[in-house]
């Protein structure tokens, strides 16, 4: 029980950590990026989110898995995070050197636009500056101490932010993008190594790199599988329409992912450390999984539902009419993240479980339905449909990854479902009511006298407001246990 009290310590500490970094970077991260998409063009951001497909398989290759192998192992010793350490190194090396020279070949591909060769060769350092953090990053989650992880991210987001907001305001173009995302791998990576304390040894054990390659290999498999799916979109409208549409579709994609990255990321740090302690007791395990469902549910489908709901007015607020026409695409993809953050949850409760090939399994499926998807609405040469088309591949993933789990770890798709009831038919009725006040507001005819922005405002407000009100209303009517237990740890 001692020990049992501990960890449920451990795991408020790491949540409240967690939450406290994803809070304050997304707020930064908004505000930054309102700024920039007032100053910058679509087709600014059209070329950055060119680049960006290349980047996240490069990060893929840098980390190779062997991140979160670590973060599975129960007990990874110092020569298990050093040839982890030299290992990433050595790849993030070889990977720019390979995508420097290949600068030339993603012009061609994106209509033949030179300007992203320079673009490209400077972006592409974040690979060897991020991939010196892995390990400094891993044995802070591992060991449930992820204070510092949070200040590293709020540095790097306040530095690298200001220089791209005064890069764009000095007319630097994409170049205000590309140069602030160099500066928050630094900035984040430096902070790291000098707080993290840790330093690597300088031998590299074959042995450490045998011990964890399964579970690296796995994950590496899976993750390149879905990284594949979250940038195919972003390559296939950049290659096949235009980098303004790209630009229209990144903007959608960084705001819908706000949430549901944000959610994500602080259930995987928080949740599969603890998971990996009690993989061993099947009791406890499904305890905690329980718990871990409805507490994901009562936070998941209120925060993206109403950002949903909410769309219009939130784009409105923020930059009047100029990204109208990625207002549907954000909409979809905000409804698509419920169902991303789900499937997420449910492949670390196999990675915790040390079901590697399981894994790689799901992520098989979920690439197999995003190209049917896509060989089912690209032929239409609508962006919005495309999109569409997205959104129904990630719905039946869900299924498919209940239905993995059943069979790998035994648990009752009935009771799985049955954890996210309560929470999602309260948000449901929560959303409804937010929908029909924005509706009865757009029939005064008042707010239309106003400017764009200053009657999305009105509108966002009194949204949140009758959305988070009528929610905690509903749940404390309900005794939504999951309430009590998040006024415990605020």
């Amino acid at each position: 029980m001692a020990e049992e009290s501990i960890l449920k310590q451990k795991t408020a500490s790491t949540l409240k950590w967690n939450a406290v970094d994803r809070v304050s970077s997304q707020l930064l991260y908004a505000v930054v990026g309102v700024v920039l998409a007032n100053i910058l063009t679509p087709e600014d951001f059209g070329l950055v989110g060119a680049l960006l497909v290349f980047q996240a398989f490069a990060i893929l290759f840098v980390d190779s898995g062997f991140g979160a192998a670590l973060l599975q192992r129960k007990d990874p010793d110092e020569r298990d995070y050093s040839t982890v350490f030299w290992f990433n190194l050595a790849v993030s090396v070889a990977v720019y050197a390979v995508l420097f020279f290949c600068a030339p070949l993603i012009a061609d591909i994106f209509q033949g636009d030179r300007r992203l060769i320079p673009l490209s060769k400077v972006m592409f350092l974040t690979f060897i500056l991020n991939g010196l953090a892995i390990v400094q990053t891993n044995r802070l989650m591992k060991r449930m101490d992820v204070k510092q992880i949070a200040v590293s991210n709020i540095i790097g987001l306040t530095v690298s932010g200001a220089l791209g907001v005064w890069l764009a305001v000095e007319g630097w173009g994409p170049w205000a993008l590309v140069w602030q995302s160099v500066a928050l791998a630094a900035v984040k990576s430096a902070w790291l190594w000098i707080t993290g304390g840790w330093l690597p040894t300088a031998g590299f054990h074959l042995d450490s790199l045998k011990k964890i390659w399964r579970i690296g290999l796995s994950v590496f498999s899976s993750s390149t599988l879905n990284t594949l799916c979250q940038n195919i979109y972003s390559f296939i409208i950049g290659a096949f329409y235009n980098l303004s549409s790209l630009g229209f579709y990144t903007q959608a994609d960084k705001w819908s992912k706000m949430g549901s990255a944000s959610i994500s990321q602080i259930l995987t740090s928080s949740f599969v450390p603890l998971l990996s302690k009690v993989q061993d007791d099947g009791e406890t395990f499904r305890r905690y999984v329980t718990k871990i469902n409805r507490f994901t549910a009562f936070v998941l489908f209120p925060v993206m539902g109403g950002i949903a709901v909410l769309g219009a007015p939130l784009f409105h607020s923020l930059f009047g009419h100029k990204w109208d026409a990625a207002i549907i695409l954000f909409q979809i993809l905000t409804v698509r993240g419920i169902f991303v953050v789900l499937t997420s949850l449910y492949s670390n409760y196999l990675l915790a479980l040390g079901y590697g090939r399981r894994l790689f399994a799901l992520e098989v499926a979920k690439d197999l339905l995003i190209l049917a998807a896509i060989l089912s609405t690209v032929w239409f040469g609508s962006v919005p449909l495309l999109v569409w088309g997205q959104l129904a591949a990630s719905v039946v993933t869900y299924v498919v990854s209940l239905l993995i789990l059943r069979r790998a770890a035994g648990f009752s798709v009935r009771a799985m479902v049955r954890d996210l009831l309560p929470s999602m038919a309260i948000a449901g009725v929560s959303c409804l009511v937010v929908a029909v006040a924005l509706y009865a507001a757009g029939l005064s005819g008042w707010l239309s006298s106003l400017s764009a922005n200053m009657a999305g405002l009105i509108q966002l407000g009194g949204g949140l407001l009758f959305g988070i009100g009528s929610y905690l209303l509903l749940c404390r009517l309900a005794r939504l246990p999951e309430l009590r237990e998040a006024v415990r740890m605020l």
